[in-house]
Order: C-alpha cells, then structure tokens, then sequence
C-alpha cells in the first residue's frame, strides 16, 4: 500500500495513508528477528565535509518534530512487537520508518532524532519480551490505535 504524500513545512511528510497501514492485523507467533539480527534501525551519522567535520543544519524547532518523534518510537516498539508476533509482513514498520525518513527529507539532526526514537520504541520492548504473550498482542494493539491518532493528528495539524 502507498503511503499519500502532503506537504510540511516545506519538506514532504507521508503520513496521510500511514493510518491505514496502523489498521494491520497482529498475527500468531514467529521465529526470528529481521535479517540484521536486531531489527533496530540503522543510525548513521553526517556525511564529513572535505575538512573532516561533519556539516549538519540544526534541529528543527516546530512543533510538529514532537509528534514526528513520537509517531517513530511507536513504530519501532510496533516493530519489535510484530516481529515477535505476526508471521507475515514482519519488517513492514522498520521499512516505513525508512520510507517515511526518505520521503521527510529531515536535516541530519531531525533524522537522527527519529531514528533514535524508533530505536528507543524497538529497545524499550526488547529488553522485556522474549516471546509473543497476550500482553505482547494487546501493547501492539494499543500502539497502533496512538500511532493512527498521531498520524491523523500530524495531518490535520501540521498538513498544508
């Protein structure tokens, strides 16, 4: 499914059908993480300028980088969550989060932020599920009825 594109602060935000992609069913239990072992997203830094220093613009002060940050730590826990849980499709928030990066064209600052958050979401249950769990099931579902109010929020908000 393609996500819908709007305009944001004069970079591209893809959170219009991100909504829609909230509503995926959790399914039964699986095996295995994603294919880098951690399924955490990858953190890279700026890239180093000719002088060696890694040239960056500064973070964004908007409001909307608040929701934007939140929106990424609750895909990363919905990550680790579906891929303890679903048997299918099991990778597809950590490629939104790369898609939705991608699309966002952040400042390295804004892009470290989210990928932080993300990772922060993923951590925050891989430290404390070892298999998928009833309340494993119910903590994805509660992310992904605030993922979708955060992502209908950021539209309605912050869309132009």
């Amino acid at each position: 499914m393609k996500l819908a594109f709007m305009h944001l602060d004069g970079s591209i935000l893809r959170v219009c059908g991100l909504a829609l992609l909230l509503a995926l069913p959790l399914g039964g239990p699986s095996l295995g993480q994603t294919a880098n072992g951690d399924g955490a997203a990858s953190e890279g830094a700026g890239e180093p300028d000719q002088a060696g220093e890694t040239s960056e613009a500064p973070p964004s002060d908007g409001p909307f980088i608040e929701a934007l940050s939140r929106l990424a730590t609750v895909l990363g826990s919905m990550h680790f969550l579906r891929t303890l849980c679903a048997t299918e499709d099991q990778s597809i928030w950590r490629d939104e989060m790369g898609r939705f990066i991608a699309a966002q064209k952040p400042g390295e600052a804004d892009k470290r932020r989210l990928i932080a958050s993300f990772n922060n979401g993923y951590r925050a249950y891989e430290s404390t599920y070892r298999s998928c769990t009833d309340a494993a099931r119910l903590a994805h579902n509660r992310y992904q009825s605030e993922g979708e109010k955060l992502a209908q929020d950021i539209v309605t908000r912050y869309g132009n």
